[in-house]
């Protein structure tokens, strides 16, 4: 079932946005050549817990997952997708870095990512983040009212596939309110003109993965969580928590 928030309730998610956000800068301002991942959850979990917010990943399982997510943070380097868990393993000069962490205020959920690389990036890795963030920017454009969630798939495909980037079609964007995983899905990839109408009040999780080498397939690890190319390509993933609107779309996930 959909559910179209209030004003108030936007509002509310606004509050959990923003705490997304710091936690996101936070874990990222922490990463250098030599920190551990699970310095960067700590990180994430100083500025939840400071925010008086709780953690939507954190203990979360759904129906494909063996075990609990065990952190607040996904960490997910080079050719791991999503859904990395923080180890004790250390980032190196040139990893290229996807965090993505949520966070619950007074029962309302916000949720985003980003991708950065630890150093300077190179090229390929430059163009395959600011591809992904412009496909995001054009799913969040395309998030009006009157529009449907296929205007919002083809807008990030067309992105992706227009630069050779692989997407992985069993996993994209979704509704998100009370609860961090509501209906409706958003496919990265897609017919316009298709799906559900967007209405006021609607709020979306959009998150577009883009896969370096071209190819569409990904393979899990043994922790049942960590997506990973098949081909050691690397991997870039943004995302934002949106409202639609009668005024047009509302990002509830920066700072």
């Amino acid at each position: 079932m959909v559910e179209l928030k209030t004003d108030a309730a936007l509002d509310a998610m606004r509050v959990a946005g923003r705490v997304v956000a710091d936690a996101l800068a936070a874990a990222r301002a922490a990463a250098a050549p030599g920190v551990r991942l699970l310095e960067l959850d700590e990180a994430a979990r100083t500025v939840l817990r400071e925010a008086g917010a709780e953690s939507p990943f954190l203990g979360y399982r759904p129906s494909f997952a063996p075990t609990p997510f065990p952190a607040v943070l996904c960490v997910s380097v080079n050719d791991a997708i999503v859904h990395g868990i923080p180890d004790s393993s250390r980032l190196r000069d040139g990893d290229l870095v996807s965090i993505d962490c949520g966070a619950l205020v007074d029962g309302w959920a916000g949720d985003a990512a980003l991708s950065f690389t630890v150093g300077p990036a190179s090229a390929e890795d430059q163009r395959l983040m600011d591809t992904t963030r412009q496909a995001l920017e054009a799913g969040i454009a395309a998030a009006v009212v009157g529009a449907r969630i296929g205007d919002i798939s083809h807008a990030i495909g067309s992105i992706g596939r227009a630069a050779g980037y692989g997407i992985p079609r069993d996993f994209g964007g979704h509704g998100i309110g009370r609860q961090m995983h509501e209906d409706p899905s958003v496919p990265n990839d897609g017919r316009p003109r298709r799906g559900f109408v967007l209405r006021h009040g609607l709020v979306l999780a959009i998150e577009p993965m883009f896969l370096a080498g071209g190819n569409d397939a990904y393979g899990e690890d043994g922790d049942g969580w960590t997506l990973r190319t098949t081909d050691a390509s690397r991997a870039a993933h943004f995302e934002h928590t949106v409202a639609v609107t009668h005024e047009g779309p509302r990002v509830l996930t920066t700072a």
